[in-house]
């Protein structure tokens, strides 16, 4: 016992691994990838699968992005980092923005909170981008004149070494880094509650003694070999870009709703009464619309119930904010629906009420032709 603390507590632990930082932007309603393909010609990829040693063949993901890789990217701190971007069909595309780093383990909170708080890696990537997609504008199915985005940091560690060289596994360093691990994935230089840190080390995952997977709202530490990290790497983005979807489909149906609600309480005249099919048949469009690419973008990341990175994934998705978004768009969804009956109730009196009055005025000349006939 005495050697394990000095070994962990009392020399320096070295980590040596990647920061990388994402930056999601929804774009557009959906990119032809076939033709960001052929624009790209030799410089487009697909990434190779890294779903390979914890899922069945039929778990791997359906709809795979494009990859494109460009030159590295220097920053005005004079900071060099590798850069890449990779296309989503369903509108999003993802910055990707990597630099390496060594250092004992006291020293990664501060370095994670730098690469966490940078707004010119925000802006470095934003601008990247936009450069990107102006030979790219026709492969984009309606574009989004404002872009949401998101942020998001992943801490890569690739090999964490005690005294002497000596491997630490994942149990050993959330016994004794956990509180480092904590701050690191809350995005803080200051320890935190005891409870919380309860509430991150509570929820990490491994697979391996030797790995280990912490997800936070704003960072993930990952720790597993090089060629496996990859795929949980791939997990996480992959739920940050449902959350973006998510609060687009969020924001849509707002705005949607709103409107609806809006000529539902005005004093509209009669014959504005009857553009209601028209506004009626519109939203069951978009409800339907909205609908279909929820399910799609789903069917993307089916996986097996009782695999790894199934737990994997879903623990990010709750985390990142991924579930509390898909409520909100399935209680709109709801709304939706039911806004859709009432105003086609609605027509259906204003109909009946119209054909009432009709039969009646009807009747009432056919009285008068009689009487004026005697």
């Amino acid at each position: 016992m005495a050697d394990f603390f000095e070994r962990h507590f009392f020399r320096p632990v070295i980590v040596k691994g990647h920061f990388r930082s994402f930056r999601f932007f929804d774009v557009a309603e959906a990119i032809k990838l076939e033709s960001v393909r052929a624009l790209l010609g030799h410089d487009a990829a697909q990434p190779a699968p890294t779903l390979t040693h914890r899922g069945p063949e039929y778990a791997r993901a359906q709809s795979i992005p494009l990859v494109e890789s460009l030159e590295p990217l220097t920053l005005p701190t004079g900071e060099t980092l590798h850069a890449r971007i990779k296309y989503y069909w369903f509108g999003v595309a993802v910055v990707e923005l990597t630099t390496g780093f060594e250092c004992d383990f006291d020293a990664l909170c501060a370095k994670s909170y730098r690469w966490m708080n940078a707004p010119e890696v925000e802006k470095a990537g934003e601008e990247l981008l936009r450069s990107r997609l102006e030979r790219f504008r026709p492969s984009l199915i309606r574009p989004s004149p404002k872009w949401l985005d998101e942020d998001y940091l992943v801490i890569d560690v690739q090999s964490v070494e005690g005294a002497g060289g000596h491997p630490i596994t994942g149990a050993e360093m959330l016994e004794s880094h956990g509180d480092q691990i904590t701050q690191i994935v809350r995005g803080e230089l200051a320890p935190l509650s005891a409870s919380e840190r309860d509430e991150v080390v509570g929820s990490a995952l491994s697979y391996y003694p030797t790995d280990l997977v912490v997800v936070g709202w704003g960072a993930a530490l990952v720790y597993d070999q090089p060629d496996a990290s990859p795929a949980m790497i791939d997990l996480i983005e992959y739920a940050n870009t449902q959350l973006l979807e998510f609060r687009y489909y969020d924001e849509l149906l707002t705005n949607l709703l709103s409107n609806v609600y809006s000529s539902l309480e005005g004093h509209e005249s009669f014959m504005a009464r009857w553009r209601l099919p028209r506004r009626a048949g519109r939203l069951n469009r978009i409800r339907l619309d909205i609908m279909d690419l929820t399910e799609r973008t789903e069917f993307a990341a089916k996986f097996i119930s009782d695999t790894y990175y199934a737990r994997v994934y879903r623990v990010g998705s709750a985390k990142i904010g991924v579930d509390d978004y898909k409520a909100l768009v399935a209680d709109k969804l709801k709304t939706a629906g039911e806004l859709y009956e009432f105003m086609v109730a609605q027509f259906n009196e204003l109909r009946m009420f119209t054909l009432e009055v009709v039969v009646a005025v009807l009747v009432l000349l056919d009285v008068i032709l009689v009487l004026r006939g005697k």
